[in-house]
């Protein structure tokens, strides 16, 4: 969900004021991901590199993940709506993990758009931590080198028990995937748009998802070879 920042600069704005206007795109885009019947919506709300940011923007953008889990709790409930989240939440301060864990028990039972949060997330690092919990299990016994297969693998990865994004929009115009879903994202369709997340729409959404709905996906085989089994 990129541009926030640079969305308030061109307004002559501090950049949370551009993170305050991405919460609003949030909501909007939940409500109509929801709407569209989509199953999973991954939102990359905090990644493990955004520590690094000046301490004042950090503190800023932890206290409008605490207003927005307060907030939208109920409308989750309302509207059937699973709460995960995916990330090292262990780094995230005690007050916001209080209410996400809350928030992520009272949704659990909810059946309708698993809103799944990356939050001091980082792609690198979860490989790094699925590869890490597999090795344990080798040492213990509990499982065989030989045996480890993709599927294996991806059990132990933060979105074990989801499927894999089919789609990828990066909003801001940037060309670049940020350390973002990269195992889960190996086969996902790619859509880039110049439009900053404070402005990204209802439209939007529905121009990304009709791009994707005219891609072909092959998987690795020919196109022949999927119009042949799309006649089947």
């Amino acid at each position: 969900m990129d541009g926030n920042g640079r969305w308030a600069k061109s307004r002559g704005m501090i950049r949370l004021l551009g993170h305050k206007a991405g919460v609003n795109t949030v909501r909007k885009i939940v409500r109509a991901a929801n709407e569209l019947g989509i199953d999973v919506l991954t939102l990359y709300a905090f990644s493990s590199e955004n520590w690094k940011r000046p301490a004042h923007e950090v503190s800023g953008l932890m206290s409008l993940l605490k207003s927005y889990l307060k907030s939208e709790l109920a409308n989750m409930l309302e509207n059937n709506i699973r709460l995960r989240c995916m990330g090292r939440e262990e780094n995230l301060p005690d007050q916001v993990r209080d209410i996400l864990n809350t928030s992520i028990a009272k949704t659990s039972e909810n059946t309708g758009l698993v809103l799944n949060l990356a939050l001091s997330y980082g792609g690198r690092n979860e490989i790094v931590r699925a590869a890490a919990r597999i090795c344990q299990l080798c040492l213990e016994n509990k499982l065989n080198p030989a045996d480890i297969t993709v599927e294996i693998f991806a059990e132990h990865l933060y979105s074990a028990g989801l499927p894999d994004p089919d789609l990828v929009i990066r909003t801001g115009g940037e060309s670049r995937l940020s350390n973002f879903l990269l195992w889960q994202a190996s086969y996902a369709e790619i859509y880039i748009t110049e439009t900053q997340w404070p402005d990204f729409s209802k439209e939007d959404l529905h121009a990304a998802i009709a791009c994707f709905q005219q891609r072909q996906r092959r998987f690795g085989k020919t196109g022949d070879q999927v119009a042949e089994a799309g006649t089947k």
